[in-house]
């Protein structure tokens, strides 16, 4: 399998800073709870691949450690990417594996029945790219 690595890491950076801030210094170990959401256990599947599995007294990488940390902070984000893009071009079988774990990524999110339908979009910090929206809509500005 062909895999477009730096594409690819655009992927993954969502799903394991999502776990990261959701299992914290934990995120690599593997007795932690499973029930997680579909973007947070992917995340956590995706870091414990790249990463390695790892107890929760154990140290984290630092690139990992620093979006526990502080996960809105852009030079972590910018950090964890550069971290996973490495591992992934280092190793070709790892690529392959996470491609196809993302190929089982949720591609949608739904809030609730009769909610619009988010499709092709990215969730990373306080903003979110959208691909495609279907439904009714309303778009507004949070109070600051």
């Amino acid at each position: 399998m062909s895999v477009d690595v730096p594409e690819m890491v655009n992927e993954i950076a969502p799903y394991v800073t999502a776990a990261a801030v959701a299992y914290g210094a934990g995120v690599l170990d593997r007795t932690q709870d499973e029930a997680a959401t579909a973007v947070v256990g992917l995340g956590r599947r995706l870091a414990q691949r790249v990463f390695g599995v790892r107890r929760a007294d154990e140290e984290l990488p630092e690139a990992l450690a620093d979006v526990v940390e502080d996960p809105d902070d852009t030079d972590n984000q910018g950090a964890l990417r550069k971290a996973v893009r490495k591992a992934l071009l280092a190793d070709g079988a790892l690529a392959d594996e996470v491609a196809r774990l993302l190929a089982g990524a949720p591609r949608e999110i739904r809030a609730g029945d009769g909610s619009p339908v988010i499709t092709g979009s990215v969730i990373g910090g306080d903003s979110i790219q959208i691909g495609s929206v279907g439904g009714n809509v309303r778009l507004t500005t949070a109070a600051r």
